[in-house]
């Protein structure tokens, strides 16, 4: 087994010296991240988006660039989206509708890095029942007191004023279920949002297979849970197996 098929339990997520490491970190999980969403099938018809603040221009983040399938995606695919929609570094399209979700979502949120969204399997019906997450697994247990719905019928996010809602719904929390779209989370750093967001939609399948039949964790049982997710560093760790299992070799995205 290779060196980057492997990494140690006890490791954590890494510091940096300057802002270019940071960015250049931050930019790799970003297009990692990619890679694991479209290896799991997840935006084939382009549908959903990943974003990573810039950590010097913090008005500013990086998303892929229209029209790259997510499985391809690499460092050069990615594009410096400035407050008002526009290129500022990079070459390529912007994705309008992830401008419009992420721009206000970064905007309210100074204390996350990124965010992320796709259409799925299980989040998309799930979504469309227009209700919270119950304590029905284990790693629901992530989400039960630490998420948000929005019950809008705006599901092509045609302007900011669509994304001002859901960034307004969302608040402080680090999961938002969207009526009839999907699902989409924030973290405080790439791997937190990607991680988190893979967790959620496992979730979402738990709920639409169990039915009503299913018997929720008790709130006592379901707070201990997630405290112990929460000191655990889970999503990090969680986001370096899915890197192992989806993305054997990590630097095709170099």
């Amino acid at each position: 087994m290779s060196e980057q098929q492997v990494f140690d339990s006890a490791s954590r997520p890494p510091t940096f010296d300057t802002p270019e490491e940071e960015r250049a970190h931050r930019m790799r999980m970003t297009a990692l991240g990619y890679r694991i969403f479209g290896n799991l099938g997840y935006g084939q018809g382009g549908d959903g988006h990943i974003s990573a603040r810039d950590p010097e221009q913090h008005d500013h983040f990086w998303l892929l660039k229209y029209g790259v399938p997510f499985r391809f995606a690499t460092v050069d695919d990615l594009v410096l989206v400035a407050p008002d929609g526009s290129l500022a570094e990079g070459s390529g399209g912007i994705n309008m509708a992830a401008y419009n979700i992420h721009w206000p979502v970064h905007e309210a949120r100074d204390d996350i890095v990124s965010a992320a969204h796709t259409h799925t399997p299980y989040g998309t019906p799930f979504s469309a029942q227009a209700r919270l997450m119950e304590a029905l697994s284990q790693e629901s247990c992530m989400f039960v007191f630490d998420q948000a719905l929005f019950d809008d019928e705006e599901l092509a996010v045609m302007s900011t004023d669509g994304g001002d809602r859901i960034a307004n719904v969302l608040g402080h929390h680090k999961l938002a279920i969207l009526r009839n779209h999907g699902l989409l989370t924030v973290g405080d750093s790439v791997e937190d949002a990607v991680a988190s967001f893979i967790l959620a939609e496992r979730v979402a399948e738990v709920h639409i297979k169990a039915g009503a039949s299913a018997k929720p964790i008790s709130d006592t049982g379901a707070k201990k849970t997630a405290e112990s997710y929460q000191s655990s560093g889970v999503t990090w760790h969680v986001f370096q197996y899915l890197v192992r299992d989806l993305v054997p070799d990590p630097t095709v995205v170099d």
